[in-house]
């Protein structure tokens, strides 16, 4: 079978799971013009899309153009590939704002500018002004029902139920397909190993409705699964969004951190560009110093880079030396202390009801129950009498109930109070 550069690429980095016969062809032949639908049902996409977005960016690295395609219209219904049960459908204003989000959130990832510039639709352009008799002569005419109950999306739910809605959820993505191949030129569709029958129908229908001449092709890239077995995408506090207010840039560095050695060469080669010889070396990096590592920091600062920028990336980890590297928190920047601010229980005081009993000190009692961490001036007391209280990662003795402004006030005027070894909060006083 003939290959590309392009399928030798996500073939060696595992990221090729099945594609039509003559893509690699068509790639050879010209601009290849191919999409990736992305729902927009959540206020943000999170780590588990990221594998059709790298689809995207090595469709434009390799000198092709990438369709970004939000389903504003689809996003209505919601694809029932992957799923046991009938989704909650979203409100047009959610679906819309929602994609608005996305698209910013690619823009990180793809090229919307230059010779071969990602191009963005929303199928609500063309969905929403569709009514029911065109599309049931224009679309429907071309799908036996036989066609649609041999798919595996509808096949998986029969048992239980699926609604008619999600049942035309395959015929509404195939439309998509045709709408951009005549809009666009669009010849490829990209998704998960989930996608291929819908994929396919979306082939057919161009095919059916275009002519003999007209093709279409199909590039599925796998899902991703975690050695460990947990749900990849997820962490202790959820899901991981691309949306730094919803996953602060300190917990996306973290969740990339914390990835198992087994997955680690496997992520590099899925969700970053760096190259095989790169890729290689970490691998032997995990298999004979695991304790460093090297691959996993690498992992999570090529992301972090990437999604959030330099500057967040640096104060990421300023945070992560804070919790686990012993960096002094004297040094903390003020970038670092506000992504703190997110992460741990935050809360800002006005100087004058923290006060000691002489001026230019702060009463650590106060402090304590204004940041939660003690219920009562009490309850802070026999705290510090107990030997777990710290001020700024400082243990404080028993009779350390007042500590001078000058010495404590962080960046920002800023105090991190710590309840044993684990726990902080952090205070800002206000003047």
């Amino acid at each position: 079978m003939p290959s590309h550069p392009l399928l030798d690429e996500l073939q060696w980095r595992g990221l090729l799971y099945q594609h039509t016969d003559g893509l690699a062809d068509a790639l050879h032949a010209g601009v290849v013009s191919g999409y990736a639908g992305f729902d927009p049902t959540a206020a943000s996409l999170h780590v588990g899309n990221l594998i059709p977005v790298m689809g995207l960016v090595h469709l434009q690295r390799a000198g092709h153009r990438p369709v970004v395609l939000v389903g504003g219209g689809t996003g209505l219904i919601g694809d029932p590939s992957g799923r046991s049960t009938e989704r909650q459908l979203a409100s047009a204003a959610e679906v819309e704002a929602n994609a608005r989000a996305i698209r910013d959130q690619l823009a990180r990832f793809m090229d919307f500018e230059g010779r071969h510039a990602a191009i963005m639709r929303n199928n609500a352009d063309w969905l929403t002004k569709l009514g029911a008799i065109e599309f049931m002569r224009d679309v429907g005419k071309h799908f036996t029902v036989n066609y649609m109950l041999q798919k595996e999306s509808v096949k998986t739910r029969l048992e239980g139920g699926i609604s008619y809605t999600e049942f035309s959820y395959m015929l509404l993505q195939a439309y998509d397909f045709l709408e951009l191949w005549r809009r666009d030129g669009v010849t490829l569709q990209l998704g998960g190993s989930d996608q291929w029958g819908n994929i396919t129908a979306g082939i057919e229908l161009i095919h059916r409705a275009e002519g003999t001449g007209a093709h279409g092709h199909a590039l599925t890239l796998p899902l991703v699964t975690t050695a460990g077995g947990a749900k990849f995408g997820k962490s202790e506090t959820g899901a991981v969004w691309l949306d730094a207010r919803l996953t602060s840039p300190y917990r996306f560095y973290q969740y990339w951190i914390n990835t198992d050695d087994r997955d680690a060469g496997k992520y590099l080669r899925y969700f970053t560009l760096l190259s095989r010889d790169e890729i290689e070396a970490f691998d032997r990096a995990v298999a004979e110093h695991p304790e460093q590592r090297n691959a996993q920091r690498a992992l999570a600062r090529e992301m972090t880079r990437r999604l959030h920028g330099e500057a967040a990336l640096a104060a990421a980890e300023e945070v992560s030396g804070f919790y686990f590297g012993g960096l002094d928190p004297a040094s903390l920047s003020a970038g670092a202390l506000a992504q703190l601010s997110t992460d741990a229980p935050f809360t800002q005081v006005r100087e004058a009801d923290v006060a000691g009993e002489t001026p230019g000190q702060l009463d650590v009692c106060k402090l304590l129950t204004a940041a939660g961490i003690a219920s009562s001036n009490g309850a802070a007391r026999r705290l510090l009498e107990q030997g777990g209280v710290s001020v700024n990662k400082r243990k404080l003795a028993a009779s350390e109930r007042y500590v001078d402004t000058i010495g404590v006030l962080l960046t920002g005027r800023h105090v991190i109070l710590g309840k044993g070894k684990r726990e902080y909060a952090l205070v800002r006083i206000l003047v």
